[in-house]
């Protein structure tokens, strides 16, 4: 295994497919990944063009993710992994197939449709002893990690106050009627689940919050609507969050804002100090000392982190965001997986990528929301 680099295989991500290309970006970028094998699309003709454009070997385009799966653990130089980015309702019948090969897993969020199936999921997951990462990749993001390595030292103190919110405007209409793809699907019960905006980017801001704070949910007070007459699911959600230890929390999330591109934020306030980061701005983090003038941490400056400067490439002014952040959980498995495959010793501790019990959790706190805002909004205690 030495001296080779990790054989990659990807499932969805067709010609013209969004988050396809963001993921063929991502595992290229540090060198260590080469996709070697594919099913791009339920059209074999999309699929085969695509694999074509990418330069595989015809014999590695495969017409069905079984048949991939099924092949490629056959394959003495098989996929060591693969990378799953399609609508959400394939997530796991995808995931189960190649995890029963024990191929290490890369999937988009979020993992499923129910908490129950995530759950299934997991078992196979950790029966095989796999790896299985979820691409949150705000979590990838070097201010991201400097903020969640300020709160490991307790410099806030006692956490007070939370505030995320991930608001965004493309749907504003039904852009789901106009042939749009995107949106089609992610406005799709059947394809997307039971949560339309909170699933979609709701659960990135759930799961930031989680990332940087370490703060477990105790239950949570949610109020979702959906203000686009004939669509199917929720467009805006707006909810109230109580942590275990006393801290409260609120998230926003829309789809709906006007204006708004992805201006995923987090707010964190302590008895000591408060943090802000805003994603359209990434390089920078905001902290204040209680009774001192507010600070701009840099990105790649020499006051971040190790937490941060692991994750930082290039030097301060010049930027790093969306495509680095997945890159970068990439990285992350690619530390582990080259251990595994080739029997060196790992520190699980050192793990950052967002896991199968992330994915899990965020499926719980989708039904929870539901939950409660089926029910005027009454408060619902989260179990996870």
């Amino acid at each position: 295994m030495v001296g080779r680099k990790i054989r990659i295989g990807m499932v969805g991500g067709g010609k013209n497919a969004f988050i396809g290309g963001v993921h063929r970006i991502a595992l290229r970028l540090d060198g260590h990944y080469e996709l070697v094998a594919g099913s791009f699309s339920s059209n074999f003709d999309n699929s085969k063009e695509t694999g074509k454009d990418l330069g595989l070997a015809e014999d590695r385009v495969y017409e069905t993710y079984q048949e991939m799966a099924e092949k490629e653990s056959a394959r003495s130089d098989g996929i060591d992994v693969v990378a799953i980015v399609t609508p959400n309702h394939l997530h796991v019948p995808i995931a189960k197939i190649f995890a029963e090969k024990s191929i290490h897993i890369i999937c988009d969020k979020p993992l499923a449709l129910s908490s129950e199936e995530a759950i299934d999921l997991k078992n196979i997951v950790e029966s095989k002893k796999i790896i299985f990462a979820l691409t949150h990749n705000y979590t990838g993001y070097p201010m991201v990690r400097h903020a969640r390595s300020l709160i490991k030292k307790n410099d806030l103190g006692s956490l007070r106050v939370i505030q995320a919110e991930y608001p965004q405007d493309w749907l504003t209409t039904k852009a789901e009627d106009s042939g749009l793809k995107q949106a089609e699907w992610r406005t799709d019960p059947k394809r997307s689940g039971g949560g339309g905006c909170i699933g979609d980017i709701g659960t990135h801001a759930f799961n930031l919050i989680r990332f940087i704070t370490g703060l477990e949910v105790d239950e949570l007070s949610a109020d979702i609507h959906t203000f686009v007459k004939g669509r199917s699911l929720d467009d805006n959600a707006q909810i109230m969050l109580r942590f275990k230890g006393g801290a409260k929390g609120a998230l926003w999330s829309s789809q709906v804002a006007v204006g708004n591109e992805n201006n995923l934020k987090i707010r964190i306030y302590g008895e000591n100090g408060g943090i802000e980061w805003r994603q359209e701005d990434p390089n920078y983090l905001y902290y204040t000392k209680f009774g001192h003038s507010t600070e701009r941490v840099t990105r790649g400056s020499g006051s971040t982190s190790e937490e941060a400067k692991d994750v930082t490439r290039i030097p301060p002014g010049h930027p790093e965001g969306y495509l680095e952040g997945f890159a970068n959980i990439y990285n992350d498995v690619y530390k582990k997986l080259y251990a595994q495959i080739n029997n060196q010793k790992y520190d699980d501790s050192n793990d950052c990528y967002p896991t199968i019990n992330d994915g899990v959790e965020g499926m719980r706190f989708i039904e929870t929301v539901l939950e409660s805002s089926k029910n005027n909004s009454k408060w619902v205690r989260f179990n996870f």
